[in-house]
């Protein structure tokens, strides 16, 4: 049913109720004036292609530093935005065929692409935002320190909590028997660790940063502690379709996205200027500027090394029972990575 809704700018909102959460795209860059990339004009006519995004996910920001900064423009792109109020209905949407591109999280992906969904991983966008976070003295020192703990994650297929359950598979626990994963949302996590109701949070970024600055709370690690400094934890997704029958508009978008994740790297202050309007107001430019600055979006993957990041985590995924055993890792990630910007 989904896949015969026609979606526009205008009604997005009125026929894609069905995903739930989603508020339409058209007015999100609507106070940004565009901007040409450096470079010549495009001359031909642009090609119009819808982008999903949670727009409260800071790991965001270069999608609106590519549409501020003329990327899009730049390889032949009109972007139309749909945003939506979590992380999972943009997959929902590429897979089918209501956009073409959306960045979210590997560790929340991957299990819905091994099951089928239509969807091609283009970009490693960065690393850094996921954080576990408890009291200065709470004795939680390390990931093993979880061990019959409480820990708040904001829903139990959380990729913070996927991250951190692979951490302690590692080290010979079960981290479904031995840690209580305790649902809360992000934004309410800092308040059950001063009540006690957990001892410790799994949460991402902005509010992963936000309640640890806040609170003065002790950082036990991220997704770039040891091995992990230079492996990606969000990607840049496009539909299957459009990678197969339109492989020149899949090389345009996911060219534009490794051009403005490096200018956001090399222009931290206006990036942070630029996407802080998208957030809530008690966020700062400032901050937005702080937390972009703990993560790695200077490490934009593409081709055999994102394949390589990808297979490792598949792998990973498999020894906690959410990716399936017998899924033969290099045949899936070969499938759900092509080397766009070779071809």
């Amino acid at each position: 049913m989904m896949a015969n809704i026609k979606v526009t700018r205008r009604h997005f909102l009125q026929s894609a109720g069905v995903l739930g959460g989603v508020a339409l795209g058209g007015g999100l860059f609507s106070g940004l004036p565009l901007a040409r990339a450096v470079g010549a004009p495009v001359a031909a006519p642009l090609k119009t292609v819808r982008i999903a995004w949670h727009q409260a996910g800071i790991c965001q920001a270069p999608i609106s530093v590519a549409y501020k900064k003329g990327f899009f423009t730049k390889y032949g792109l009109q972007v139309e935005t749909v945003n939506f109020t979590d992380g999972d209905t943009p997959l929902v949407a590429l897979s089918t065929g209501q956009a073409e591109a959306g960045i979210g999280m590997a560790l929340r992906w991957l299990k819905p692409l091994e099951q089928g969904f239509d969807v091609a991983l283009t970009v490693g966008t960065h690393g850094g935002c996921m954080r576990l976070i408890t009291a200065k003295n709470s004795g939680i020192t390390q990931v093993r320190d979880l061990v019959g703990k409480a820990v708040a994650v904001s829903d139990q297929a959380s990729p913070v909590k996927n991250f951190f359950a692979i951490q302690l598979a590692k080290q010979g626990f079960h981290p479904d028997s031995d840690v209580n994963w305790v649902q809360y949302p992000e934004q309410l996590s800092g308040e059950a660790l001063r009540k006690g109701e957990v001892q410790a949070i799994a949460a991402t970024d902005p509010q992963g940063w936000l309640i640890r600055e806040r609170d003065d709370l002790f950082e036990v690690a991220t997704n770039l502690s040891g091995a992990y400094h230079d492996r990606t934890c969000c990607v840049l997704a496009l539909s299957g379709a459009l990678v197969r029958n339109d492989p020149a508009t899949a090389r345009a978008i996911t060219q534009a996205v490794v051009d403005a994740q490096q200018w956001a790297v090399d222009n931290p202050e206006e990036t942070a200027e630029i996407f802080a309007p998208f957030l809530p107001s008690t966020i700062s430019a400032a901050q937005v500027k702080a937390i972009l600055a703990e993560h790695t979006h200077g490490h934009h993957t593409t081709g055999h090394h994102l394949r390589a990041e990808l297979a490792a985590y598949v792998d990973e995924l498999k020894t906690i029972n959410v990716i399936r055993a017998d899924t033969d890792t290099r045949t899936f990630i070969n499938k759900t990575v092509p080397d766009i910007l070779s071809a």
